[in-house]
């Protein structure tokens, strides 16, 4: 257990998270080229209804993550394999029911978000093309968590890199020599999911690791899908509560007005910043926490626990740092428009506070997933979430937008707070 082995897991898993938002922002590029701010918006629409659909499904990564570090850590083949093909045997259900319910899901989402008219059509169209990517993305989801969870983030990384190669080729190809506009960029986006998808079981076949094979009846044992399915319904309802706070942020800063909710959007691209590389960080914590627990190595699981910190709080002193005294050069990189740059820089000291409230959360949720402890990881997002809106309901009136950030900062600390506290526990 080194610095070196953290790094091993961190540096591919914070590539692999720098090029995640490619795919989306790849799209958007190309249709704002098309000639029509129709188009734009089709995308922008299309693109959050997906993240909503594939974010709720997050914890086919996680739990796949945590149970195969676990039995990796114990030496026990047998039980990484099941657990990979019962995570895609799930991935493959779970996005069988999305296309089969594509219609209602679709039409469900653009009511919430007022779409309607040309743009609605064109969204429609997106999406119909999109949707049959979904066994292909969710399987990523498994076979990523896998991959972390047998101590490897190298194939995760390439997996995101082809997928938005594959993306901007196929997607320019379409648009530009066939015509296609906006079903050219749907296309290339849902051939770009499958190739990252056949990628990873070339990965996983090189390996000597099958994907068909095994006993049907390990796969689907129910004492262990009962296990697979608590474990991944704590994840679920956990997110569910990390979604809702993320809409509320949105909502909260278009109530207002325009100048507000920009500030609030380019303020938060700071956090998202900070998270692809503490995240990293986690990622590895999933990876170490589950080995070790699986090994039962407390020794080296503790270590691990302890360097880990050591790391984070490292990289939030870096980018408290960048923030507070290059805040306003960020700011100008990501808006010319004077007003939001104006209302933005009183929150420039806010920003530089996020970090190191939201460090602990971040570390403590990979050694949780890993360890497979999700109901403590559920109780701490669900006391946050109810922080945060109190803070929020409470002050806002008063203070405004300072109060929307100061309620984030808390909501941060409490998700970090809960999980130290119950750690003590933890034998």
């Amino acid at each position: 257990m080194t610095h070196r082995t953290i790094l091993r897991l961190a540096i591919p898993s914070i590539i692999a998270n720098i090029t995640a938002p490619l795919m989306a922002m790849v799209d958007t590029a190309i249709v704002g080229h098309i000639g029509s701010a129709i188009y734009i918006a089709a995308i922008a629409v299309g693109g959050s209804l997906f993240n909503l659909l594939y974010w709720g499904f997050a914890f086919l990564r996680m739990g796949t993550s945590g149970m195969t570090a676990q039995a990796y850590g114990a030496g026990d083949a047998r039980e990484r394999r099941v657990i990979l093909q019962r995570s895609l045997f799930v991935a493959v259900g779970i996005g069988v029911v999305m296309i089969m319910l594509q219609r209602p899901l679709i039409h469900l989402i653009m009511r919430f978000m007022e779409v309607e008219g040309e743009t609605a059509m064109l969204v429609e169209t997106y999406c119909g093309i999109c949707i049959y990517g979904a066994p292909a993305m969710l399987s990523t989801y498994a076979i990523s968590g896998w991959f972390i969870g047998s101590q490897d983030t190298r194939r995760p990384m390439w997996i995101s890199i082809a997928v938005n190669v594959v993306n901007i080729v196929v997607s320019l190809v379409l648009v530009y020599l066939f015509d296609m506009s906006l079903k050219g960029v749907a296309t290339g986006t849902l051939v770009a999911q499958w190739a990252g998808v056949i990628l990873g079981v070339m990965f996983l076949w090189r390996d000597g690791v099958k994907i068909l094979g095994e006993e049907i009846r390990s796969v689907l044992d129910l004492k262990e899908m009962k296990r697979f399915f608590s474990v991944n319904t704590d994840i679920f309802l956990r997110t569910m509560c990390l979604i809702a706070v993320t809409l509320w942020f949105t909502r909260a800063g278009s109530l207002q007005g325009d100048v507000m909710l920009s500030v609030n959007a380019i303020l938060m691209q700071f956090f998202i910043v900070f998270s692809y590389f503490i995240d990293g960080f986690a990622y590895a914590g999933e990876a170490l926490a589950g080995r070790f627990t699986g090994a039962r190595d407390e020794g080296n699981l503790r270590k691990s626990i302890g360097m880990l910190f050591r790391w984070g709080w490292g990289i939030a002193a870096v980018f408290t740092a960048a923030y507070f005294f290059f805040g306003d050069i960020f700011l100008s990189c990501l808006s010319d428009n004077e007003a939001v740059r104006a209302a933005s820089e009183p929150y420039i000291v806010w920003i530089a506070l996020v970090p190191f409230a939201g460090v602990s959360a971040f570390i403590w949720d990979g050694i949780y997933i890993g360890m497979t402890r999700t109901r403590a990881m559920l109780l701490s997002m669900c006391l946050a979430m109810v922080v945060f809106f109190v803070v929020y309901f409470v002050l806002f009136p008063i203070y405004g937008n300072g109060a929307l950030w100061f309620a984030f900062i808390i909501y941060l600390c409490v998700r970090g707070i809960v999980l130290w506290v119950v750690s003590k526990r933890i034998k």
